[in-house]
């Protein structure tokens, strides 16, 4: 501001006048608030990343900003890890599994080892509860639903399960193991799961089945040939919260595809509470489609904040090669949560700008709505 002001003194008085100071004891505040309930050495159970049908039992390695590095429970060299957030809907209490009849790898570990203690149940985030004794979500209902294996696609997808509690384990139409490995559990009030038409009224590309020759997709004549049903809509979860997000905001976000990596981000769209999240430096194809309330999204300066190393946008070299990079991600449902390793070559320190305040972007006005009028609209019969 060096350049636009020559009488300091007004400059001063007119924003000091009225203003307020952060408290003498902001520092304690800040460290207080990054106090977490989750400790090394809890067990949890967590998504198997091979595995997507299932959970394994892990332990808590180490925990940075409200972060878990989880390790598998059978990792001898405790390589074998995930990375998730405390409230990620990815991790639950040690018997979750079985209270809700979701699939579970035994451990051969026959008894805790020293040390290791059950999380309390009380540490994980609740759902909502939902009343399943009426209209319910069957077994081969037709819904849209982001892909977990390539979260940059909504599409056509099958309910194949229907546990307790208002958990639905998901099949994406026509990309399906044939065991169900890839099935994933979606609560039925996730932000992720959509009823039919909910792409085409959002002006959303709705990603149809593999190997599907009528195109365009039209649901209407994809449910009359495959003799099913869509999800009722009411079923759905309609709350839109106030999330303030703009696009051209810049954020911190995890890369979900490789999610010990914490990235440079933009909002590019947004479509109600769901976000578009575009990757600094990258193509198209990596972004992700997250809900605005995910424990997945911070702030930019989280990272430096937490000490948790940022991933910075990609240098020029890399996106020379990402066309060539691109098509390995098309193996991603092989590879499961593995996903593309963004940067991990570069292997760059985190930079700390050290007395320099940063300025949380504002973003250029938004033309999509954020609010819920059009959300859902009558569908087709």
């Amino acid at each position: 501001i060096q350049h636009k002001y020559t009488n300091w003194k007004a400059f001063l008085v007119k924003r000091l006048t009225g203003a307020k100071t952060l408290p003498p004891d902001f520092s304690q505040k800040v460290s207080d608030s990054m106090q977490y309930p989750f400790k090394t050495s809890m067990r949890v159970e967590v998504v198997d990343k091979t595995h997507l049908c299932r959970t394994r039992v892990a332990v808590v390695e180490s925990v940075i900003g409200g972060r878990l590095r989880l390790v598998y429970e059978e990792s001898e060299d405790k390589t074998d890890d995930f990375w998730c957030h405390m409230y990620s809907p990815l991790i639950h209490h040690i018997g979750w599994s079985r209270s809700i009849g979701h699939r579970f790898k035994r451990s051969d570990i026959t008894k805790k080892q020293d040390g290791h203690f059950d999380a309390p149940p009380h540490l994980f985030m609740k759902v909502k509860e939902v009343d399943a004794a009426g209209e319910w979500f069957k077994e081969g209902m037709k819904l849209e639903a982001i892909d977990p294996l390539n979260l940059s696609a909504i599409c056509v997808a099958t309910i194949r399960k229907v546990l307790a509690d208002g958990y639905l384990m998901i099949g994406i139409d026509g990309s399906e193991a044939a065991d169900g490995s890839d099935w994933f559990c979606y609560h039925a009030t996730s932000p992720s799961i959509f009823p039919v038409g909910f792409c085409e009224i959002n002006m959303i590309e709705l990603t149809p089945p593999r190997g599907y020759a009528k195109l365009p997709f039209k649901w209407f004549d994809y449910l009359r040939e495959t003799d099913s049903i869509a999800a009722p809509v009411k079923l759905f979860n309609k709350e839109v919260p106030n999330h303030g997000f703009h696009v051209g905001m810049k954020l911190e976000a995890v890369d979900l595809m490789e999610p010990r990596l914490v990235c440079v981000a933009t909002v590019t769209r947004i479509i109600h509470r769901l976000l578009r999240i575009h990757f600094d430096g990258w193509e198209d194809e990596y972004d992700q489609w997250v809900d605005c309330e995910s424990p997945d999204l911070y702030p930019v300066g989280w990272c430096q904040l937490t000490g948790y190393q940022l991933q910075p946008p990609a240098p020029q070299s890399s996106r020379d090669s990402q066309s060539g990079s691109s098509k390995q991600k098309k193996k991603a449902k092989s590879q499961q949560y593995k996903g593309h390793k963004k940067m991990t070559s570069l292997q760059l320190k985190e930079e700390l700008l050290d007395g320099e305040e940063y300025s949380f972007l504002q973003g250029a006005s938004d033309q999509e709505s954020n609010g819920s009028a059009s959300y859902y609209i009558k569908q087709e019969p």
